[in-house]
């Protein structure tokens, strides 16, 4: 590259880099897009991402971010530096997160009912009964095709010289994909030319997948069933994602109040012409949330009796309450076993190694490692809660020694992993950031994976913390096909 390259100042040695090697050399997934920014040059690449900028406020495109100061309305953080994967590489982890999720229901059916995989010894019994995600409530329930994650968002991370890892799965109420969709729009906007010379698989079609998976689920056959998306509200983080939805799917936003059940154990949407029966809700609301008369009894956002018709199948909830006992981390370390035990299948995506504190042993290297290991609670999301060992000051890693050994079950510890990293632009050059990516799959009748994800991305120097609302942002994800 010429010393007066756009890369110049840029250096990969310490990850794996997605578009650069440790050569310098742009990857030939990449080689188009490296030759058309360093045609672009620096300048107007930042002034397209100014006018990224501009389009977001525009759209309204936002997020929350929950302080000690209130809640504030954030425009959502994008990144104009597009992350690429190659397509062949894509289908092997598309058919991974498919076969991951096929196996993961088959876990929480069973859990629900027989509980084979604990009985013959798999999953020791305490480690549900003390999960904060079981509901005993739902206890012999079986869902249509068997399926109570039907959207999941998995997080993979690159690492060791590329490999492609499993982090977590997020099988409660999994947000994001409207930002993946947002992102391509953006991107088409600022670059128009480069998008017309590339064979880029399309994410737009998502919406569309969505009501698929949710029409498969109505109770009874109806050729157009009605499907609400159910929200807590306007202050909640994600509530432009479930506007988003509801409006691409043509399907009703509605909040707790809006709905009502019956005497007949069915559900009823308040509308000006009155009363309409509901078939499906995509509920973004937690379980303890769900229904007063089962959970939280003060509960405001849910609707009284939700449990009671969805038990008499009379209506759908995607995805179902107790779906989240598959969603605890201790559970995730047990997913290769699953698949292994459900579909007599060897997994395509592999597991980060996971150490399980509630094991006595396994919590005792732990405890003397916790300088080195990221350690995260059982049941938290968004980045909260966390320990980064090698981040860390010695105040917080004496805090999480007392954490662990008080309540030893709520943790796991994993290796530090050297996250991949991307072009990223800051300030007035393009700086290497990690980060991790979320693809969004869809269980119902049938299986479908988003074309690649989220990709969000550390915009602090050195952070492994990509979390939006621990300051990460977003890049737009590309899956490309070079064979044209």
């Amino acid at each position: 590259m010429s010393t007066h390259s756009i890369w110049s100042n840029y250096h990969t040695h310490k990850a794996f880099d997605e578009m650069i090697d440790h050569q310098g050399t742009t990857r030939d997934t990449c080689a188009t897009l490296g030759q058309y920014l360093q045609t672009l040059g620096m300048e107007t690449i930042k002034g397209r991402l100014s006018a990224a900028e501009a389009a977001i406020l525009e759209m309204g495109i936002t997020f929350t971010v929950y302080s000690d100061e209130g809640n504030i309305d954030r425009a959502w953080p994008y990144d104009i530096i597009p992350r690429l994967i190659d397509f062949h590489e894509w289908k092997s982890i598309e058919v991974g997160l498919k076969q991951r999720l096929k196996a993961l229901n088959c876990f929480i059916n069973d859990v629900y009912n027989e509980q084979h995989f604990i009985r013959d010894g798999f999953l020791p019994p305490d480690l549900i009964e003390s999960s904060g995600n079981f509901r005993k409530e739902c206890i012999g329930m079986q869902p249509k095709f068997g399926t109570w994650a039907n959207i999941c968002g998995s997080d993979l991370v690159r690492a060791d010289e590329g490999k492609v890892y499993v982090l977590e799965d997020n099988l409660r109420v999994p947000s994001g994909v409207s930002y993946m969709i947002e992102n391509r729009v953006i991107t088409k906007r600022v670059f128009p030319e480069l998008l017309q010379n590339l064979d880029i698989l399309p994410v737009d079609d998502y919406p569309t997948q969505l009501l698929e998976m949710l029409s498969s689920l109505a109770p009874h056959s109806t050729e157009r069933p009605q499907i609400a998306v159910l929200t807590p509200g306007i202050y909640n983080s994600a509530y432009f994602e479930h506007a988003f939805l509801a409006q691409q799917m043509g399907a009703e936003l509605v909040e707790g109040s809006d709905l009502i059940v019956k005497n007949d154990d069915c559900v009823y949407m308040r509308t000006v012409g009155g009363l309409e029966k509901v078939d499906v809700i995509y509920r973004r609301i937690d379980d303890l949330f769900l229904d007063p008369e089962v959970f939280y009894k003060d509960s405001a956002l849910g609707v009284k009796g939700l449990m009671r018709a969805w038990k008499a199948g009379n209506v759908a909830l995607a995805n179902a309450p107790g779906a989240g006992v598959a969603d605890d981390k201790v559970i995730y370390a047990y997913v290769p076993q699953m698949i292994k035990y459900y579909l007599n299948e060897e997994p395509i995506l592999p597991n980060v190694p996971t150490y399980l504190c509630s094991d006595p042993e396994q919590c005792q290297y732990v405890l003397q490692h916790l300088s080195e290991l990221v350690v995260k609670p059982a049941n938290e999301s968004g980045g909260y809660g966390m320990l980064v060992g090698p981040h860390a000051t010695q105040k917080e890693i004496q805090q999480f020694h007392k954490l662990i050994t008080h309540n030893p079950r709520n943790y796991i510890a994993q290796p530090t992993l050297a996250l991949s990293t991307c072009p990223t632009l800051c300030g007035d050059e393009l700086q290497p950031r990690h980060i991790d990516l979320r693809p969004f799959i869809l269980q119902g009748e049938h299986s479908f994976v988003t074309a690649g994800g989220l990709t969000r991305v550390a915009l602090r120097s050195g952070s492994l913390v990509v979390n939006s609302s621990q300051g990460g942002g977003s890049k737009d994800t590309w899956i490309i096909n070079r064979e044209q």
